[in-house]
């Protein structure tokens, strides 16, 4: 997993309408980029709609949100329409987004192994460098997490 100090891996992803999307787009700003396992699934729009809920405080605190799932567009054009969410989400349908930020993971449910997104989330300072990691993030307090690491960021 990268760690805080590193240079954010930069890529260009689809967003949830195709849209291509680089990390390069917001140089320059805080950007927190959270990766989540599954679109649709409990946990994830939990997240998700705790982040929409949150947008304003994101806004004061001055960061762009980015939320990177390995679902495929279409799924997480549904996603966004189903949860009304406002914010940018993309596509690493290859997840070679997630293995460059190392959250792509061997998983186990029920005795299945499988390979998936870890739940992590990175901020990235205005230069570039990774100046927080959140390696495992709990979907009901996330936001409360990010908010106070942006607002200590902010008085450091």
């Amino acid at each position: 997993m990268i760690e805080t100090g590193s240079p954010a891996p930069d890529f260009t992803l689809p967003d949830q309408d195709g849209e291509p999307v680089s990390l390069g787009d917001f140089a320059g700003k805080t950007v927190v980029l959270y990766f989540y396992p599954k679109a649709d699934t409990p946990g994830c729009t939990t997240q998700a709609c705790g982040v929409r809920d949150h947008l304003p405080n994101y806004a004061e605190a001055g960061a762009v949100v980015l939320g990177v799932s390995p679902d495929p567009v279409r799924r997480v054009r549904r996603f966004v329409d189903r949860h009304g969410l406002d914010f940018t989400l993309l596509a690493d349908e290859d997840h070679a987004v997630c293995e460059a930020y190392g959250v792509w993971a061997e998983k186990s449910m029920y005795g299945r192994r499988y390979w998936g997104a870890l739940r992590a989330t990175f901020i990235i300072g205005p230069d570039g460098v990774v100046a927080h990691v959140i390696p495992r993030v709990t979907p009901r307090t996330h936001d409360d997490e990010v908010l106070a690491v942006l607002e200590q960021l902010a008085a450091a």
